[in-house]
């Protein structure tokens, strides 16, 4: 779900420390395009208050006491139409994280980002745009081991083989972290070109975003 062009960028916090809460919507609540349309303090309050508000964007934090936020994203993603999510942390690699990049999170952004720059990523993730760049994942994923990776490599394999020769292409591009305009002169496209071919990517893999292209291309080991 992305925010509608003029409208404000509706998002929900979601922390179990209210002074973090706070301070969150005291930051992001002075933009003049985000309206905070609510507060949880629990992963389990999540599906109703998103029910309820309708959020273009949730900032959830990863670690909670009662229902994480990795539960709470791996939740939200399987709904027909999901919020954007991005999910906060105090680790630059962590395994949690890294499982909700793999449910579809938009991003992760560190606890202590800068005010500007958190507001910045609110607004690239209401417009439909991962604020995790592929190149950083690839990153993640050699720092932090989750399991499972044998039978992720054959489930990533059988995904990419739906695709077209030329879909793969983008696709292992994607995955390297390269751009549009870097595929487009890679491969001799021009860039709506790419966009189109990443866009049928997405819908065949039922994918959210490019940040999921590139883990599945590195699952498949290509």
């Amino acid at each position: 779900m992305t925010a509608q062009a003029g409208s404000p960028i509706r998002l929900l916090i979601v922390d179990d420390d209210a002074m973090v809460r706070a301070g969150l919507s005291m930051i992001l609540g002075g933009a003049g395009d985000i309206e905070i349309v609510g507060e949880a303090g629990d992963g389990s309050e999540v599906p109703p208050m998103v029910a309820e508000h309708r959020p273009d964007v949730v900032l959830m934090d990863i670690r909670m006491p009662g229902v994480d936020g990795l539960t709470a994203t791996e939740a939200l993603r399987r709904t027909s139409t999901p919020p954007e999510v991005v999910v906060l942390t105090t680790f630059h690699a962590d395994a949690q994280v890294l499982r909700a990049l793999r449910a579809g999170a938009a991003g992760f952004l560190l606890k202590d980002i800068a005010p500007g720059d958190l507001v910045r990523a609110i607004r690239k993730v209401a417009e439909g745009e991962p604020i995790l760049s592929p190149a950083v994942t690839r990153q993640l994923i050699t720092h932090v081991s989750d399991g499972g990776a044998g039978e992720r490599t054959e489930r990533a394999r059988r995904l990419l083989g739906r695709l077209s020769d030329r879909e793969r292409e983008v696709a292992t591009a994607v995955g390297q972290g390269k751009s549009n305009a870097d595929i487009g002169r890679e491969l001799f496209m021009s860039v709506p070109t790419v966009k189109a071919h990443v866009s049928r990517i997405l819908t065949k893999l039922d994918l959210n975003n490019r940040v999921q292209v590139a883990l599945l291309v590195y699952d498949a080991g290509s």
